[in-house]
């Protein structure tokens, strides 16, 4: 087979040329990854804020996998505290006898739930996530709640309003951790305790009927519920 050569080869450009082609390229994918990065830093920054203002624990403010909203973000006029039922920390023994988050509930409730507490033995451990709330709370955990999930209507199927919870009116517990919210889901109607919303595994309610005729069905979610929305 006959060689083609071709009339005017293209001189190869030498070796050092080519190093400083590649060096120019690399600094210039460089440049151009730190302009984009320094474009999306402020809407980086802003979704991580956002995200901040549900995190933490007790004032820190989440909806957290193990169950509950805690009051968070910012307060005007002074943030929540423990007056208001805020749990420093998350979460209490549900045998506090010092927060108001526990000692405000209903007694009929309080001792429904340390009764099932004892009942429950040893190896599980019931504390309150979140029990009485003040107004003041209440409305703190809905502004909140608007502003993760975008809307008052999202927002309503996880917090009431103040002038509708049941945790403002001491008739509603947040109870964990999962291994305590699922012994109750099994045994707590025997001590009237009973999960009214299908989408919140941790509230639950006194129904002194459901020691005989069981726990009545669930709602979805709180927008379900004729008690806030009627």
């Amino acid at each position: 087979m006959n060689q083609i050569v071709h009339p005017h080869p293209r001189p190869r450009p030498r070796t050092g040329a080519r190093r400083t082609a590649r060096r120019i390229l690399v600094a210039g994918l460089g440049a151009a990854a730190l302009l984009v990065t320094a474009l999306m830093l402020p809407g980086i920054l802003g979704a991580a804020a956002a995200l901040g203002s549900w995190a933490g624990a007790g004032a820190g403010g989440t909806h957290t996998a193990g169950g509950t909203h805690t009051a968070g973000g910012s307060f005007a006029q002074g943030a929540p505290t423990a007056a208001d039922g805020v749990i420093a920390g998350g979460s209490v023994s549900v045998f506090d006898d010092t927060l108001p988050a526990v000692t405000k509930l209903d007694p009929a409730l309080l001792a429904a739930v340390r009764t099932a507490a004892r009942a429950a033995g040893p190896d599980i451990r019931f504390v309150v996530n979140s029990g009485w709330r003040s107004p003041k709370l209440q409305e703190q955990m809905l502004q909140d709640a608007i502003a993760q999930y975008g809307s008052r209507t999202e927002a309503e199927k996880w917090v009431a309003t103040p002038d509708a919870s049941e945790h403002v009116k001491g008739e509603a517990i947040d109870i964990g951790p999962w291994a305590a919210d699922d012994w109750l889901s099994r045994h707590g109607a025997a001590y009237g305790l009973c999960q009214i919303y299908a989408n919140e595994g941790w509230h639950f309610e006194l129904r002194p009927k459901a020691k005989t005729q069981g726990c009545p069905a669930m709602y979805a979610d709180p927008s379900h519920d004729p008690r806030l929305t009627g």
